[in-house]
């Protein structure tokens, strides 16, 4: 069986050789479900790996828009509907420069575990384009989301594919893209788009949900290490978006010290705690660097980044909850954050650790939430708002959370039961993998040869 996951990684090897983040997201995968495999034979003679690996479909289209210079531009968007086999495509749409095929493909074929962790009858998809939304006037970006939609509202539906937000599509891109789907379609498909505005169909706690999901993750993992807590514990977090954000405001609430946050520029560390409030004034209302920072609290120092490496990873930390992007986690940083002492890593990004950062982790012995596990809140929440819009019915904040602290308990007692069962020890890694992974098994055989 062995042979059977080396041929496979070898083929998916051989046929995407340019794309890098892929391989690793497959790579990954597959060497931690080996304990599985080998005690089911059936897999190989049904080719499950192959069908799961290869993506249902993917979708390429051109994007041009005219910029606020009259001039035209034109970008590449994508969808890859990976795997429809527990329910409609559901994922983000991702707008940022480096978005390209590797990208979306590991992003999507991430979101298939992630999605079949939430226990909600969703399948995997993801979606975007390279497309920069910074610097951008809002009528520019409202003219390339219309753009944008023209296209992707062939191949979308409430109950075929439903996409949400992720880097650089917010509140305001959600509204433009529903606008130009509902223009075109010309009725109201409220489920058909998750992360809306309140006024039309959204969900009270979805900006929260990731964030929020991923401490009640990560307490739930303390909780089962010694009967640990987060309170008293200093947290450092990368990023300073909707994840890092309500991740923050989460840890705080529990009594955790939140002392840095980043974005691309640099890190701000506040011995006293972060100013929350300050962050999401700089980042959510003026949409400024967060060396703002330093205008509401003087005494708090920025540090620049220099490098692949962000500097945030340099600060003494009992837990480090990596938020901003996939990679960011290098072996260096790694090696950085556990001579300093850290106890546990919470992923709120998408595969925020390089591999070799991740084993250095495991090899250390450090608790690692895992993001196909950890950061599942975000597309639970989604799938309470689709549930919403179905019902023409909305629920409160309370409920909305009660649930997403539910489903966050159920992920990791699903984890954490893999990796009692298979001997894994704290390898939550492997553990959220193979949770999910024996889901979508049996969900591929019983549907037989599509």
């Amino acid at each position: 069986m062995i042979d059977y996951i080396e041929q496979v990684l070898n083929d998916v090897k051989e046929k995407n050789v340019h794309e890098p983040e892929f391989l690793q997201a497959v790579e990954e995968v597959l060497h931690t479900i080996k304990p599985v495999v080998e005690k089911h034979p059936e897999y190989k003679k049904l080719s499950v790996l192959e069908r799961m690996i290869e993506p249902e479909r993917i979708i390429s289209f051109r994007v041009p828009w005219v910029n606020d210079a009259g001039e035209i531009c034109v970008n590449r968007g994508y969808r890859v509907q990976y795997s429809g086999l527990i329910g409609p495509y559901k994922g983000g749409l991702r707008f940022a420069p480096n978005v390209n095929q590797s990208i979306m493909k590991f992003l999507a074929f991430e979101q298939i575990f992630k999605n079949a962790l939430t226990g909600l009858p969703i399948g995997g998809g993801k979606g975007g384009s390279d497309f920069d939304p910074k610097g951008k006037s809002d009528m520019e970006i409202m003219r390339f989301c219309q753009s944008f939609m023209t296209e992707l509202q062939r191949h979308i539906g409430p109950d075929v594919d439903v996409p949400a937000g992720d880097i650089g599509v917010g509140a305001r891109e959600i509204g433009y893209l529903y606008g130009q789907y509902r223009r075109i379609k010309d009725r109201y498909d409220g489920g058909v788009l998750t992360g809306k505005g309140l006024e039309y169909g959204g969900s009270l706690a979805r900006k929260e949900a990731t964030g929020y999901g991923l401490i009640y993750f990560m307490r739930e993992m303390l909780k089962a290490n010694g009967g640990q807590s987060l309170a008293g514990k200093t947290v450092t977090i990368s990023g300073s978006g909707n994840v890092a954000i309500y991740a923050c405001e989460k840890a705080q609430m529990l009594g955790a010290k939140v002392v840095a946050m980043s974005d691309s520029s640099g890190c701000v560390y506040d011995e006293e705690g972060i100013n929350l409030a300050a962050i999401k004034q700089i980042k959510e209302v003026d949409r400024k660097r967060i060396s703002e920072y330093l205008n509401y609290r003087p005494n708090a120092k920025f540090i620049e980044r220099k490098g692949e490496d962000s500097p945030i990873w340099t600060i003494k930390t009992d837990i480090a909850l990596p938020c901003a992007t996939q990679n960011e986690v290098t072996l260096n940083s790694a090696k950085k954050l556990v001579e300093n002492g850290v106890i546990a890593i919470g992923e709120g990004a998408n595969m925020p650790c390089k591999l070799d950062a991740t084993e250095y982790f495991l090899e250390k012995g450090i608790l690692l939430a895992p993001a196909k596990a950890a950061n599942a809140g975000g597309v639970a929440t989604s799938a309470i708002e689709m549930s919403q819009n179905s019902m023409r019915y909305y629920l409160s904040f309370e409920q909305v959370d009660g649930m997403l602290e539910t489903i966050m308990v159920n992920i990791f007692a699903s984890t954490q039961d893999a990796c009692n069962t298979y001997e894994l020890g704290t390898n939550y890694v492997a553990g959220a993998n193979i949770a999910a992974f024996t889901k979508l098994a049996k969900a591929t055989i019983a549907q037989g040869i599509i």
